[in-house]
């Protein structure tokens, strides 16, 4: 146990942010550089050493927490960096990305404000980084088996790293320019610089992942070329069809999915571009959606000199504490949620739905007619009397997403079945109903959270492994049916 009276003697601190004033202005992620190291040791000593830890549960990961906050509390980094990457390959993502439903199933998070565990984790790995601990895993031997890992996101990386360090021959492709999924072009700079995921990437290379990039399988590569090259394919292609709106004026320009906005402000980071194609440059935005990606479209437009933001969910403003009935500890809760972007400025609107698109005579988008929406029986009814238009030059749709992508005839090709949620159907071992083609991440699971898609990404690696080899000593975290406490 860290310090018996930790949890007594200190409260929740948390990372410093730098001025809106300041960040505003750059790209640069938005905590004050090196503001954690002093506090971490402190904030690590709150870590009771609970009977049973219930921030197992709550992370999909099953990480190792009451361990490295103990040795992060010692300031041993070199056993908490061993312990953090027992069971996560890239704490860097999830240290900076995942909602932290570990700390939502905190034992201490009963009575008082959880342990600040994604700091401690961020904090440990960065530390690792700095000190030169983190060094390719190179093999002893090869399987001499090759496997084909489709899609470069979270859940591709991890299943190419745990394969590759098994000893087999992996090659990730990559429809995209770059390797990296979602996490090069799908999360803004400011949430997490590219450079974290650069050095993994550098690391992989080392041990002996081979990447593909610019080959969008079913198109450049057929399913049947593939499976000839290949002993196993892993295919990790996320969920990318996105949710659409369609109401009256729909086609006007100035209407964009968000990861048709996003991408390109990621590219401009890039060098690709001087300034965005799509920016919000002097214009009203509407960003419709109130999950992560559309707090993600909210930072970018600040960023970009929008002349305001506006942000609409339809469902209504969830409650600023954990309600006891409805969602007790220690699930994951669904509360009000003040994200670095919405601290930029902005409106956010709640219990609200489009009705329609106005435009000018150029077929630009101008106006967005909503109305307020109340639940009857579930579903959304318009309240009469209440609607009414705002400023609108640019709007993006950040409503989620329903699938895996259809367009390239893979799932047809390779003659794979889909569950009832029009996912790629899998056993326990991720295996789909073709021999040797597994499936991890959002296309097996669905629009998911990283922390999920890097224990898909492990999991399914173990069996592709024991399919390869008949046995396997890969860790797996989690079951294709496990929802646990951190759906």
């Amino acid at each position: 146990m860290a310090d018996p009276k930790g949890f007594l003697n200190h409260g929740r601190e948390v990372a410093r942010t730098r001025p809106v004033e300041e960040r505003v202005k750059d790209w640069r992620e938005v905590y004050v550089p090196g503001s954690l190291l002093p506090i971490i040791s402190t904030q690590a000593s709150r870590c009771m050493d609970c009977g049973i830890p219930f921030c197992h549960n709550g992370c999909p990961l099953g990480n190792l927490i009451p361990e490295w906050n103990d040795f992060a509390y010692r300031e041993d980094w070199a056993a908490a960096s061993e312990r953090l990457h027992a069971t996560n390959n890239f704490p860097e993502f999830t240290g900076r990305l995942c909602p932290a439903p570990c700390e939502s199933a905190c034992v201490l998070g009963i009575s008082q404000q959880p342990v600040t565990i994604k700091n401690v984790e961020v904090s440990i790995i960065d530390k690792a980084w700095e000190a030169g601990r983190v060094v390719p895993q190179i093999p002893e031997r090869l399987s001499g088996k090759t496997v084909a890992v489709i899609g470069s996101g979270p859940s591709g990386l991890a299943a190419a790293q745990q394969l590759t360090r098994a000893g087999h021959t992996v090659a990730v492709y990559e429809r995209a320019d770059r390797i990296g999924g979602l996490l090069r072009y799908g999360i803004p700079e400011f949430k997490m610089e590219k450079r974290h995921l650069n050095r993994r990437i550098e690391q992989m290379r080392a041990e002996g992942t081979r990447f593909r990039t610019g080959v969008e399988v079913g198109r450049d590569i057929s399913a049947a070329d593939l499976r000839k090259r290949y002993d196993a394919v892993v295919l990790a292609v996320g969920a990318t069809t996105p949710r659409d709106l369609p109401v009256p004026g729909r086609e006007l320009k100035g209407i964009h999915q968000a990861m048709e906005y996003l991408p390109l402000a990621n590219k401009v980071q890039e060098g690709d571009y001087v300034t965005s194609p799509i920016s919000a440059e002097g214009k009203h935005v509407v960003v419709i959606g109130g999950g992560d990606t559309g707090a993600d479209c909210v930072g970018t437009a600040h960023r970009q000199g929008a002349a305001s933001v506006t942000q609409l969910e339809i469902m209504p403003r969830p409650n600023d504490v954990r309600d006891p009935v409805g969602q007790p500890w220690p699930t994951f809760p669904m509360l009000y949620k003040v994200t670095s972007a919405h601290e930029e400025g902005g409106e956010r609107i709640y219990s609200a739905s489009t009705t329609r698109f106005e435009g000018d005579e150029d077929g630009n988008v101008q106006w967005l007619h909503l109305t307020e929406v109340e639940f009857v029986d579930g579903k959304p009814t318009p309240k009469p009397g209440t609607e009414r238009r705002i400023p609108a030059q640019l709007v993006t749709l950040a409503m989620g997403f329903t699938g895996t992508d259809r367009t390239n005839g893979l799932v047809e090709q390779l003659g794979l079945e889909l569950d009832a949620r029009g996912n790629i159907a899998r056993d326990a071992d991720f295996q789909t109903n073709v021999p040797g083609v597994f499936v991890a991440g959002d296309a097996g699971r669905g629009q998911s959270l990283i922390v999920w898609a890097i224990a898909e990404g492990r999991s399914a690696a173990r069996g592709v492994d024991r399919y390869l080899t008949g046995a396997s000593d890969l860790p797996a975290p989690i079951r294709p049916t496990d929802r646990a406490l951190a759906v």
